[in-house]
């Protein structure tokens, strides 16, 4: 077998796995991709940065209305010109943002039927999908807001639709929103032909789109892709571990560091 053929006949048998992949991860309850796996921003080619397209929307393309203006305003005075923001305090980016601006890190998802999570490794954020019955037993009454909000999935066809609600308002993210705020992702897989000799490209697309009657005047709408990471896997992100590594080396000199936010001193 020539080069040219061999080449070809990796080429064939690269995609035809890629179609396997695909096709193997259907349910029987219709066609259900297996988002399982490590991803990274999306590079469409060179000279990419490599944003996925939602890190790449400007704070400034979301709609604010006059309260939600106000909100971050206040919050920006606060804080422009100081180092504080939620990153450095070791505070995840919550949704939407731990899903269209983790920056460089990858993330990791695994699923199963009934629950789809999401592992950041940035701040080693982790968010989890309820999905189908798994989801409609669950009690809205008993889900505590938060930064990540609480998630519901269904599938259409290949598509999963994601509901995400009991949000807590963040003024501190360049997608602000109250607590009022609902976002709805749609996720489907696709693969891309890199040429000849390369394995096609594993790709992951999420439409989203966040509504908010109190800090939006229209829904924010946008599209963030990324790419599989072939054997890839995470590291761990200890956020606070050198701020501790501070403090060993402050009681070793016989200093005393501070402590951290929230935590009395030891009484004698």
């Amino acid at each position: 077998m020539t080069s040219k053929l061999a080449a070809r006949a990796c080429v064939t048998a690269a995609a035809a796995a890629a179609g396997l992949w695909l096709s193997s991860a259907l349910a029987d309850e219709g066609a259900r991709p297996d988002f399982t796996g490590v991803w990274r921003n999306y590079v469409a080619g060179p000279g990419d940065p490599g944003l996925g397209g939602g890190t790449a929307i400007a704070a400034n393309q979301v709609v604010l209305t006059p309260a939600g203006q106000a909100a971050v305003d206040a919050f920006r005075a606060l804080t422009e010109g100081t180092d504080y923001s939620a990153g450095a305090y070791c505070v995840g980016a919550g949704m939407p943002g731990s899903m269209l601006g983790s920056g460089p890190y990858p993330m990791e998802i695994i699923q199963r039927p009934e629950q789809i999570t999401v592992i950041y490794e940035a701040h080693a954020e982790i968010r989890r999908i309820f999905v189908g019955e798994r989801a409609d037993e669950i009690d809205p009454a008993d889900v505590f807001p938060e930064r990540n909000g609480f998630s519901v999935a269904h599938w259409e066809g290949d598509t999963l639709v994601v509901e995400t609600d009991h949000l807590v308002e963040q003024v501190d993210s360049r997608y602000p929103h109250s607590d009022q705020a609902t976002i709805v992702e749609r996720y489907t897989l696709s693969t891309e032909d890199m040429g000849e000799g390369e394995p096609p490209k594993v790709v992951l697309t999420a439409e989203l789109t966040m509504t908010d009657p109190v800090f939006l005047a229209e829904p924010y709408v946008t599209t963030k892709k990324w790419q599989q990471v072939p054997q890839g896997r995470l590291f761990n992100y200890e956020c606070a571990e050198p701020q501790w590594l501070d403090a060993i080396e402050m009681l070793e000199a016989g200093e005393s560091p501070p402590l951290p936010l929230g935590a009395a001193p030891a009484e004698n």
